[in-house]
């Protein structure tokens, strides 16, 4: 992502790592809704791509990654390499990719209007849910010997949990909107 000769400066660097631990706590703060839990991980990797732009967003969300693969207990259900095996994985791999790409689309502009912003977290939404879904889908199915068909799949990573985070990108617009301005004030 960076050349060995590009240096982060220590704003991006504060930033990147203010935004890593908004991620692990957005794990935690969770939403009482029936069936899906819900958090706040996908409305602070939205953020991220907003406010940093795609390269220091999707390095945020990859950090965040990184510390729960090593052991650290930030993500929802603990941490450690053997998170990968857990079918909700893939959502944690779109959330690197759906954070660069947001944020790519979002600084094309000096200044992004409210439907550039939705657009752009509506499309990082598109590949949260690509990526969980199909993970969910494969790890459950072919390493786990949970025969789980792709409705139910459907039905319990997309259709359940999809409303929450719908609003969670028109919040992340509105915020993003507001606090925009004021970070490329200060660059």
């Amino acid at each position: 992502m960076l050349s060995t000769k590009e240096k982060i400066s220590p704003r991006n660097l504060v930033l990147c790592g203010l935004f890593t631990a908004l991620i692990a706590i957005g794990a935690f703060i969770r939403i009482p809704v029936p069936v899906v839990p819900f958090t706040l991980q996908f409305l602070f990797t939205m953020l991220a791509g907003i406010l940093l732009g795609g390269r220091y967003g999707a390095i945020s969300v990859a950090i965040y990654v990184s510390l729960g693969l090593m052991g650290l207990p930030v993500f929802t259900e603990g941490g450690g390499p053997g998170y990968i095996f857990q079918p909700t994985f893939g959502y944690l791999i779109g959330f690197i990719i759906a954070s660069g790409v947001t944020g790519s689309i979002i600084n094309k502009t000096t200044i992004p209007s409210y439907k550039r912003l939705l657009s752009a977290n509506f499309i990082g939404l598109i590949i949260v849910y690509a990526f969980g879904l199909i993970y969910c889908y494969l790890i459950s199915n072919f390493y786990l010997g949970k025969a789980v068909s792709a409705w139910v799949v459907f039905l319990y990573g997309f259709i359940l949990a999809v409303p929450g985070d719908i609003v969670l990108c028109i919040i992340a617009a509105v915020i993003g909107k507001k606090i925009l301005p004021i970070i490329n004030s200060n660059k």
